[in-house]
């Protein structure tokens, strides 16, 4: 069993309902039967009990709102400069993709596709344990192409349009991606901004796919610093767990911590 936050807030959930479940059916009655007016009730409710009682709604709480609604995750490298930056607190949207059981991550409820553009968190591929956030530039039946060198992105046979802005200018923990070349890129009807070194080709095992029913491929937008689908291939459906939408904070010590401007902006 994964012992991630998802499973750890199921058996906390489990155990404190079962536990207060317990004393309502079994123990309950007994401290009925046995008050007295010199004897005050709660005083006579185990510690366990009184405990289990209280936490259980927080716990179910919790555990229906980040299985179901949102979920926080925190941006740990560059790769998704400069839409995504190092520090970045985001919420993903759970229920973009369909509804799933926590743990068992079972689909029940069929509600959308990750479409082009998406910004998405799923579970990596090599090691599900890990969470990875990434852009869907390719989805079931799309043939695409991508060389290192031209930095272009071909999808069934047409080239993605890219419109150069200039020379890029990071600043805290990504101040090393200054210099870099910044690109608009327009993925349907997303255009969003990419970041790439034309001196660099990346060494990847892809550069050609044509994808499968119910697997997608994603690349970071700071596309010569990404371990994405270009190393490693597909990601499957079943690995999704949603769709990113909001930066509710940034920390970054790198910047002299919080950058304000980024706290409230929406993910394109």
């Amino acid at each position: 069993m994964n012992w991630d936050l998802a499973t750890i807030l199921v058996l906390l959930t489990f155990v404190s309902g079962l536990i207060w479940l317990y004393d309502k059916i079994f123990l309950a009655p007994w401290r009925v039967i046995e008050k007295t007016n010199s004897v005050d009730e709660n005083e006579k409710i185990p510690v366990i009990v009184d405990l289990a009682r209280s936490l259980f709604p927080v716990f179910l709480i919790v555990l229906c709102l980040r299985s179901f609604l949102v979920e926080p995750f925190r941006i740990p490298s560059n790769s998704m400069m400069p839409t995504l930056l190092t520090g970045d607190f985001i919420l993903v949207n759970k229920f973009s993709y369909g509804i799933r059981l926590p743990v068992l991550n079972l689909k029940i409820m069929e509600i959308g596709k990750p479409q082009r553009g998406d910004v998405v968190v799923f579970r990596y591929p090599e090691d599900p344990t890990i969470p990875f956030i990434k852009r869907v530039v390719g989805i079931p039946g799309d043939e695409l192409e991508y060389y290192s060198d031209t930095k272009i992105l071909y999808i069934n046979g047409e080239q993605v349009t890219q419109d150069i802005v200039g020379s890029f200018i990071g600043v805290g923990s990504g101040s090393g991606m200054t210099g870099s070349e910044e690109r608009i890129e327009h993925l349907g009807d997303v255009e969003h901004a990419i970041l790439v070194l034309p001196n660099r080709e990346l060494n990847t095992q892809f550069n050609k796919w044509t994808i499968p029913e119910n697997e997608y491929i994603v690349f970071g937008d700071n596309r010569d610093n990404s371990r994405d689908s270009r190393f490693w291939g597909s990601v499957p459906e079943e690995n999704l767990v949603g769709k990113a939408f909001f930066i509710w904070m940034n920390w970054d010590w790198a910047n002299n911590g919080i950058a304000w401007k980024r706290l409230g902006t929406q993910i394109k």
